[in-house]
């Protein structure tokens, strides 16, 4: 069987929040749904009922502490508690999986350990439900 043409490794992605681009100040970011599931049995073997919930969004995003002007955890900071736009393609170029929503913005940690790289990590809720489209 011939392999996907479609599977890729996460690199050359693209993202931007409130039209500036971060692809240079990313480490990580990551699309997680939360999918509840009800389960109600009943006294018969085969009793089940089962609903699926509405999926509640989270955004994992992980990159570079700059606080500086241009900087993406500056931006965040400076937008804690508000709504920003974000658009996720995993890898540049056409007719390439693209992400599309809001989600709130928050403070991320500032400092680190002797050594390392200053770097953060911040999970970010997101606005209702992403769009997922192809990019042109």
């Amino acid at each position: 069987m011939v392999a996907y043409a479609r599977a890729h490794v996460i690199r050359n992605a693209v993202i931007t929040i409130d039209a500036v681009t971060y692809n240079n100040q990313v480490t990580k970011i990551r699309l997680v749904p939360d999918t509840p599931v009800q389960t109600l049995r009943t006294l018969v073997p085969d009793g089940v009922v089962q609903d699926v919930d509405t999926a509640v969004w989270t955004l994992e995003l992980s990159g570079i502490q700059d606080m500086g002007a241009g900087g993406l955890a500056a931006a965040l900071n400076a937008a804690a508690g508000l709504s920003v736009t974000v658009i996720v393609q995993p890898k540049a170029g056409a007719g390439q999986d693209v992400a599309t929503f809001s989600m709130i913005a928050m403070p991320v940690e500032f400092g680190g350990e002797q050594g390392n790289f200053r770097t953060f990590e911040g999970e970010f809720p997101v606005n209702g439900q992403p769009v997922f489209t192809q990019s042109a």
